[in-house]
């Protein structure tokens, strides 16, 4: 078998022997009325017709000797068969086909549309055009690309040849447009918010950090889509807004966990978390109905039909009922022999770090569908509290083990957000990195005044969820380490 150094040496004589012919192996345009889609839908309108039609596409199958070819075209759209004769070509130009087209080749085929011997739906060439050489092979058709780190660094390849994996990407894309039309027929408004921020606001992670030249400013990239800019939008009036948008987290690498994403958010004045959960059901069911047209799945090793009753799970009822830690009187000491005892490793020694890691260990265990609710004060800075004051008014819902969002009755109340600012800027200063940063500007946006608002985000991990793929396995071209 040839090398790749071969095979591309032999691609380049290919390449000067069209030169020699007078014949540009890149064109900028060549002959194409339509997509092979349009065409297959079309079909029986110009078979037998005796009209001719010019497709392009690149050759994903070659085979055929002597007089005759076939090739499978692939434009993105859909594939067909294209039958090269030689006796229906000019010899010229079918000996050029021969000596200079490969597998993995750009060409545009004109010719009527005809239906083979073995009844499948070919274009006859009567004439064809190169439309781009390619120099070095595609992936063996059967297998494709193996190696993880190779797919994922050739995505352009691992894309072309697993058409499940390209069809899931389709897939994505209408997750976002199902999403953006129900928020729009609530009567939310779509709007954009900073990206690069002074202080980092809407989540608990570890941002990334860059330098503006022109301000001399150190500036973070932002890790959720607009919280505190939105929040802004309610105190200006805007009764209901939602950004969909990429956030970035510079953090570990996991099935679940990617360091750059897209998330939603959406913030509703004069609503409050009860809102919001209900909002947030219908949204999720609509997105299944819409885009994997079921709600019934089985993903991670569980299974839940998205159209049953959410169940309301208390989070620390269901901390104690899984481990036996009392999450309002345990010490850190006895957090911490708890976590030991079951295996789970930890960051940080601080109750909330602590508190939510225990939480994590146990939400593995909820299948779901269903909110976790009346998570303590320490892990949720942003959210109004419950009567009882130790509580907040949250809501997470939960599928197949994983928080597939995060909503709050927003915290609109300046004095309570500054004294929650303060306990956050502390844990920075003990080596927090995740803690929120201190936004002095907010709370006097809190003072001028807020009106009661219900907050929500999620973000392409319920897509992953529903296909059941890992996370970085959906993302068209993930973060990879360069090359030696």
């Amino acid at each position: 078998m040839a090398s790749l150094d071969e095979m591309r040496d032999a691609r380049l004589n290919k390449l000067e022997n069209l030169k020699k012919q007078g014949i540009d192996p890149f064109p900028s345009k060549v002959a194409r009325d339509f997509d092979i889609s349009e065409l297959k839908n079309r079909f029986n309108e110009f078979k037998d017709s005796g009209k001719e039609v010019s497709i392009a596409g690149r050759v994903m199958a070659l085979r055929g000797q002597g007089a005759i070819l076939f090739a499978v075209l692939f434009d993105g759209t859909e594939k067909i068969q294209t039958i090269i004769k030689k006796d229906v070509l000019d010899d010229d130009l079918f000996n050029l086909f021969v000596d200079t087209i490969d597998i993995g080749d750009f060409i545009s085929v004109t010719g009527p549309a005809i239906v083979s011997k073995t009844d499948e739906e070919s274009i006859e060439a009567h004439s064809w055009m190169i439309a781009a050489k390619t120099l070095l092979p595609l992936p063996e058709k059967w297998h494709g690309l193996q190696d993880v780190d190779e797919r994922y660094r050739k995505r352009y390849l691992d894309l072309l040849m697993n058409p499940e994996l390209r069809g899931l990407m389709i897939k994505k894309a209408k997750f976002w447009d199902v999403t953006r039309e129900f928020m729009k027929l609530h009567g939310f408004l779509e709007v954009e918010t900073p990206t690069l921020e002074l202080t980092t606001g809407g989540a608990e992670a570890t941002p990334f950090k860059t330098h503006h030249n022109d301000y001399d400013l150190n500036v973070y990239l932002r890790i959720s889509i607009g919280e505190l800019w939105q929040k802004r939008l309610m105190a200006a009036g805007f009764p209901k807004t939602f950004e969909i948008g990429r956030a970035y987290r510079n953090e570990g690498t996991s099935p679940e966990h990617a360091q750059e994403f897209t998330n939603m958010e959406f913030y509703w004045a004069y609503a409050d978390y009860r809102d919001g959960m209900k909002l947030v059901r219908d949204l999720y069911i609509e997105i299944a109905k819409k885009v994997f047209g079921k709600t019934q799945f089985a993903s991670r090793g569980q299974s839940f039909n998205l159209n049953d009753d959410w169940k309301e799970i208390d989070y620390a009822e269901e901390v104690k009922k899984q481990t036996g830690i009392d999450l309002g009187s345990a010490t850190e000491k006895e957090m911490m022999k708890k976590l030991d005892e079951l295996g789970v490793k930890y960051e940080g020694k601080n109750r909330e770090r602590l508190t939510d890691t225990l939480w994590k260990y146990c939400r593995k265990n909820i299948s779901g569908p269903a909110f976790v609710i009346n998570h303590p004060v320490l892990v949720a800075p942003l959210a109004k509290k419950n009567r009882d004051e130790k509580t907040v008014q949250r809501f997470q819902p939960i599928i197949a083990g994983i928080e597939i969002g995060n909503g709050y009755s927003e915290l609109n109340d300046p004095i309570d957000q500054d004294k929650r600012f303060r306990v956050q800027k502390k844990l920075l200063e003990e080596g927090d990195t995740e803690a929120m940063m201190e936004d002095k500007e907010f709370v006097e946006m809190l003072e001028h005044g807020m009106p009661p608002t219900c907050g929500f985000g999620f973000g392409e991990r319920l897509f992953a969820v529903l296909a059941d793929k890992p996370l970085r396995e959906l993302q068209l071209f993930p973060l990879m380490r360069p090359k030696n």
